[in-house]
């Protein structure tokens, strides 16, 4: 497949905004745009054991992540029993990082059904929630009990893996949102892919390769 050389500046562009960082013209995204997928090298281990690990590496203040998210979580319901989805809030520089620990923080207060109005009340309601303060009033509103919101939110644990998020997407050597990783072989994007809908055919393809199914 050809890529869309203006899907991909209007991808990256407005990555750029939402506080990513664009990836090089005489990168992988160049050299293998023709497949729709770069391959990593290394391949890396999976954080699940005996499962396909599928990472969706994103960015709540990143437009096409609002987008492709609907998309991912609808195909997610599809996968097989030995493959798992797992979301990677991604942090490229110290402006992202309150809303990166949003996300685990809904997560460790089993609160993952705010996920998608987050997206909805930035990028819908153009709501301005990018720091602890209006995060957690945001949070407060939506009927989460704020002190408890607050304690889990400066956590060690939620930092822990804030930090982890960080640690694999420097490994995956993601520089834009959103990106699929299968099964620690492999990353797609709708940039790479040159669509949004594309980008979940190609993952799905390369799950079926590292699965064998």
């Amino acid at each position: 497949m050809k890529l869309n050389a203006l899907f991909v500046r209007s991808l990256l562009g407005a990555s750029l905004l939402a506080g990513a960082t664009l990836l090089p013209a005489t990168s992988a995204l160049a050299q293998q745009s023709n497949q729709g997928f770069v391959t990593l090298s290394p391949a890396q281990p999976s954080d699940s054991a005996g499962k396909t690990e599928v990472l969706e590496f994103f960015a709540y203040s990143c437009p096409h992540c609002a987008i492709l998210e609907p998309k991912v979580e609808a195909w997610s319901k599809t996968l097989p029993a030995n493959v798992v989805l797992r979301r990677v809030p991604v942090a490229f520089n110290a402006g992202m990082s309150d809303l990166q620990k949003l996300y685990y923080t809904l997560e460790a207060m089993d609160r993952l059904d705010l996920h998608p109005k987050v997206f909805e009340a930035i990028h819908q309601k153009r709501e301005r929630i990018f720091d602890a303060k209006t995060i957690t009033a945001w949070a407060a509103k939506q009927g989460v009990d704020q002190a408890r919101f607050e304690q889990t939110f400066n956590s060690f644990g939620v930092q822990t893996k804030a930090n982890k998020a960080n640690e694999l997407s420097s490994t995956y050597q993601i520089q834009g949102t959103p990106s699929l990783a299968v099964g620690g072989k492999f990353v797609t994007s709708p940039a790479l892919a040159n669509g949004y809908d594309e980008s979940i055919a190609k993952a799905q393809e390369l799950v079926k390769m590292v699965t064998n199914r």
